[in-house]
Formats: C-alpha cells, structure tokens, sequence
C-alpha cells in the first residue's frame, strides 16, 4: 500500500491528476482483464487524455458566450419541413468554416433559427474552432462604448478574432448612423477572414430600411452574401406549438381577414 501511494504521488507530481485519480480502478481492472503492461499504461493515460479534453471543451464552450447549450438531436426538423436537413447535416461538418463561408438564417421568430445556430457552434467547439455568440444589439452598445472611450480597435479584435462568430437577433432594431457603421465594420474585417452564422428575421429587401441606408447596407451584404449558403425557415414558432396543438393559442390572422 506504501508504494500503490508512492506510485500515486509521483503521478500527481507529473500533472496526471485524473491518472491518479483513477489509478484504483485502472489496478482493478488489470487485476480481473490482465493486460501488457503497455495495454495498462494506455488505459491510465486514456483517463487522462479524455478528462483534459472533457475539461478544454468545457473551457472552450464558456468561452463562446452561448446563452445555452442546444444540439441538432434536440431539434424537430419534421416540425419545419422548409428546412433542407440534408444542409444543416452538411454544415455541421464545419467544411463551410473552413472555406470561410457564412450562413444565414432567415425567418419569423421562434422558428429555430437560434436552436440551429447554437447547435453549430456547439459542433464547432467539438472541432476545436474558436466560436463567439453576440446578439447584435449587444454588439453594437459593446463597440459603442469602446467607440466613445477611443479603444475601438481593440473591442474590434473580440468579434474578429474567432473562427466563428454567431450575431443573433438583427432586425429587431433600427440602426442610427454610428451603430450602422460599426456593424458594417465586424462584417468588413471579417470578410474571407472567418465565418459568420447570422440570423435575421428580416428579408434581405427590407435591410436598407433596417440600417437607414441603402448603400451601406448593400455593401453589407455583398460582404455577406459573397460566400454564404442561406437557410430560409417558413413556418411556426416552436415555443407556440404545445399551445396551438391543444387550441389554446391560433395564429394571429392578418389585417385583411
């Protein structure tokens, strides 16, 4: 027992906390499986190796700013037949990440655009890609600020940095002059220099309105659209479903009904 503790410690001194944490149970099922030596040495390493991962994931996905965690097994793709799931499957390879293409998800709210676009990210984090999740009203009051105290250069850095930027919510907002260019700014620095998941649930006609003027916002988009696929969702809301199966809750009917 004097030596198992010895062997234990020296283990620690080495930086292999979860080897010697696991050290017991690795002895355990040598004792019953009677592997080679190399066989248990891999068997105790492997503990390591997989809590290291476990805990980098786990620093990585805090880092991203998510507001919660969502993956594509958790999402009804039957409840929103507009979406081509074959896509969404191909994205989430991250080979679009690679090429430095963006994706845009359009549609009303409640549709699943922010579902899709975190369960992206979160695929992403599991490829060892930098992700960063921002709202746009947040983005913008962030920049503003850092506009005003003359450290815009260096705010910039956190939205052009990451591999992945998600910018959720734009369109919920009108856009004043400063805030329009500011945007206009992340989006230009990140032109085929990272990708950028964007959801929206204003058509792309409606952007001049949106950013109070036409010309910047086709510039915009021409950054944006230059490479980039386009997952346009029609159909209800999800939070709404459970209340519309029952009848407690119908669609709003429009102003000519």
């Amino acid at each position: 027992m004097i030596e198992l503790e010895q062997v234990r410690a020296r283990i620690e001194d080495l930086g292999i906390h979860q080897g010697a944490a696991a050290l017991d149970a690795c002895l355990e099922r040598a004792t019953l499986e009677q592997p080679t030596y190399i066989g248990f040495l891999n068997d105790l390493l492997g503990q390591e190796i997989t809590q290291r991962q476990q805990r980098n994931l786990e620093v990585r996905t805090k880092l991203a700013n998510l507001p919660y965690r969502k993956k594509f097994d958790e999402f009804d793709f039957s409840f929103q037949p507009s979406i081509d799931e074959r896509l969404i499957r191909e994205l989430a390879t991250m080979s679009f990440a690679t090429r430095t293409e963006n994706i845009l998800f359009l549609g009303p709210p409640g549709v699943g655009k922010s579902h899709l676009s975190v369960a992206l990210a979160m695929e992403a984090i599991t490829h060892g890609l930098s992700v960063y999740f921002v709202t746009l009203s947040h983005l913008i009051e962030d920049l503003r600020k850092a506009h005003e105290e003359n450290r815009l250069d260096k705010q910039l850095r956190v939205y052009t940095r990451p591999k992945l930027l998600l910018i959720d919510e734009v369109g919920y907002l009108p856009m004043d002059r400063v805030a329009a260019n500011l945007f206009f700014q992340v989006i230009s620095a990140r032109y085929e220099r990272g990708s950028i998941i964007m959801t929206s649930n204003k058509n792309f006609g409606e952007w001049g309105e949106l950013i109070g003027d036409s010309i910047l916002a086709t510039a915009i988009l021409d950054r944006l659209l230059h490479h980039a696929h386009i997952v346009n969702i029609r159909g209800n809301s999800y939070r709404l479903r459970e209340k519309m199966k029952s009848g407690a809750y119908g669609m709003p009917k429009s102003v000519d009904q």
